[in-house]
């Protein structure tokens, strides 16, 4: 199955308001990055065990471990979760970056170090959440 199959899968199974919301948010960032690689993960290990929600990625990064090796991995991921939508910026070196930019201008949303999480788009400032995303992928390792 192609990732934009199970994309546009994983974005029908989820109920209604969310799902319209996760459907807008994935058209915005598509026009952020046209030609960017598209990522999808089930949220399952290699056991077939379920370890995270599933997640749709954007972008393209390299992450290097200690021991040198690598291995690459999305820059913008966005994920359902039990109370909404989360938002992760991938790759910021500095953790207090996007609370500190964003965290009061973003509306009703959780900010942390990679992570923006809110009920539903009419929530936050749609802008201030673009910003954001702009910066994850002009930004970061």
């Amino acid at each position: 199955m192609s990732v934009q199959t199970q994309i546009k899968e994983y974005i029908a199974s989820q109920p209604e308001p969310k799902r319209s919301d996760m459907k807008e948010l994935h058209g915005i960032i598509m026009k952020m990055t046209p030609a960017g690689k598209l990522w999808f993960l089930d949220g399952k290990d290699e056991k077939g065990k379920v370890v995270s929600n599933p997640n749709i990625g954007y972008g393209l990064r390299t992450i290097k471990y200690t021991d040198g090796k690598t291995k690459e991995f999305y820059r913008i991921g966005i994920s359902a979760n039990t109370t909404g939508i989360s938002v992760y910026i991938l790759g910021i070196d500095d953790k207090t970056y996007l609370p500190k930019t964003y965290g009061k201008k973003i509306g009703k949303a959780s900010v942390s170090g990679y992570c923006i999480k809110f009920k539903a788009l009419n929530c936050i400032n749609l802008e201030v959440l673009k910003e954001a995303i702009c910066y994850g992928f002009d930004t970061g390792n």
